[in-house]
């Protein structure tokens, strides 16, 4: 009899035969949860993974290559170019409205694009902060900051379109005010 202490000791088993012949098969010398017992051990060829370098950020998120961030950040870049498109039509109406110096609508056309990239930028860091980190879901695109700039770029546009006296004029008559 083995001894009870020592669980690793040899306990015999008595298996029924499952053929009905009596002769025991190889399968029925494998039992799920009991270690072969004096068989010889083979050593292991493979060798251990090495060891990650520690990821700060709390997740294991592999790096991306920088083609993919780039490719994240055109997704959804039609509502960007449909908001600035109208910010530059509005724009265009109201410098050519103005009949004077260019120089000051160009550089107030270029402080509002300006403007607009750094609000994209503030919009993407939101997402990181509040989406990634906080809800650890990942972003597959940037259409939620593509947006938020579209938004501020018609409205934009529909400032400039507010300080062109004739658009005003033109507004007022179809409205009946």
């Amino acid at each position: 009899m083995a001894d009870q202490t020592q669980p690793w000791a040899e306990r015999t088993v008595e298996v029924p035969p499952q053929s009905g012949v009596g002769v025991p098969t190889q399968r029925d010398a494998f039992r799920r949860g009991v270690a072969a017992v004096g068989q010889p051990r083979t050593p292991r060829t493979e060798r251990f993974p090495a060891a990650e370098p520690a990821d700060w950020s709390g997740g294991a998120t592999p790096r991306r290559p920088l083609s993919w961030h780039l490719a994240q950040l055109r997704r959804g870049g039609e509502w960007s170019a449909v908001g600035g498109l109208f910010a530059f039509v509005c724009w265009g109406i109201w410098a050519i409205s103005g009949r004077g110096n260019l120089t000051t609508p160009l550089l107030t056309f270029g402080l509002s694009l300006l403007t607009a990239v750094g609000l994209f930028a503030l919009a993407r860091l939101l997402g990181r902060l509040v989406l990634e980190r906080q809800l650890g879901r990942v972003r597959r695109s940037a259409r939620g900051a593509h947006l938020v700039t579209a938004l501020f770029l018609a409205g934009v546009g529909v400032a400039y379109l507010q300080q062109t006296e004739w658009v005003v004029a033109a507004w007022n008559w179809v409205t009946g005010h």
